[in-house]
């Protein structure tokens, strides 16, 4: 069992680690850190953590692991902050849905990489954001990805995949770039047509929502997702994100040429091949 485990950022995914660690028996004490004391006084009083603290130094000080649990684009600031407070041999570990820039900002604040500093992601998570919404099962036959840094040790990355596997979760192993190519995709793109999507039924007619139906409000779902957490994915993937949003263009100028011409054919084509894939993928 681990003695002490440091969370920094107490959101959803952070809040549903916490409880989830705690749920497996992986560790004794479990501090988070935020910025709101009152907020995270009531993730203690429901049992998410043990304690808290808004300092840095109180919450990271003789852990035993530190995972970083807060939007990607505040990675650097926060390795600055703990940087000072950690051991030789804490584990660091992060969430992030991006993992070239957090190596970046790592390699920014560190200079060599730390052999223990292992990026990971679990492919999981909710619209709803905040501790408000944690889930203890979450990450239940969920996949995590972690990406190993040539200098990582191999006593390093187990500790990591140990934690997820214990939680419930599948790991895979990929490169950062094939990380962010790949979420880019199956992950960022969406959650960019649905926030454009709401953005564009606003536009037309505010009103029209009332008449929406189960298939808008399923494809929109994630555009409640947190606004800041998404914000630094889009900063800090942008050059995945915006390939793909081009690629998905020429896809809808097809179909919209598809359906000006009346082409019957290509239309049953895309319709059908969709719905294929799409239940190929759920079985």
């Amino acid at each position: 069992m681990i003695e002490k485990i440091c969370i920094i950022g107490v959101g959803l995914i952070g809040s549903s680690l916490a409880k989830a660690l705690k749920n497996t028996g992986q560790a004794k004490f479990i501090c988070g850190y935020g910025r709101d004391a009152a907020r995270l006084e009531k993730a203690k009083e429901l049992s998410i953590i043990d304690d808290y603290s808004i300092k840095l130094k109180e919450a990271v000080i003789n852990s035993d692991i530190v995972i970083i649990a807060t939007p990607v684009g505040s990675y650097e600031e926060v390795l600055v902050g703990i940087k000072p407070y950690l051991k030789s041999d804490t584990l660091v570990t992060d969430v992030g849905s991006t993992k070239r820039s957090v190596i970046e900002a790592a390699e920014k604040v560190f200079g060599n990489l730390p052999h223990n500093f292992i990026p990971a992601h679990p492919i999981a998570g909710k619209e709803k954001s905040g501790f408000e919404a944690c889930d203890g099962e979450l990450f239940v036959n969920k996949k995590v990805i972690i990406t190993p840094l040539e200098n990582n040790d191999d006593e390093s990355i187990s500790r990591v995949q140990n934690m997820w596997e214990k939680v419930g979760s599948e790991v895979d192993f990929m490169t950062p770039e094939s990380h962010d190519e790949l979420l880019g995709m199956t992950s960022h793109l969406p959650h960019m047509l649905a926030f454009s999507l709401m953005n564009y039924l606003i536009s037309q007619n505010p009103s029209a929502s009332v008449y929406a139906a189960g298939g808008f409000k399923d494809f929109t779902r994630i555009a409640s997702g947190d606004n800041v957490m998404w914000r630094d994915i889009c900063l800090n993937n942008k050059d995945q994100i915006i390939a793909h949003i081009e690629g998905y263009q020429k896809s809808l100028s097809a179909l919209s040429e598809a359906i000006d011409n009346g082409d019957i054919e290509q239309l049953d084509s895309i319709f059908s091949n969709a719905k294929a894939s799409r239940e190929s993928w759920l079985d």
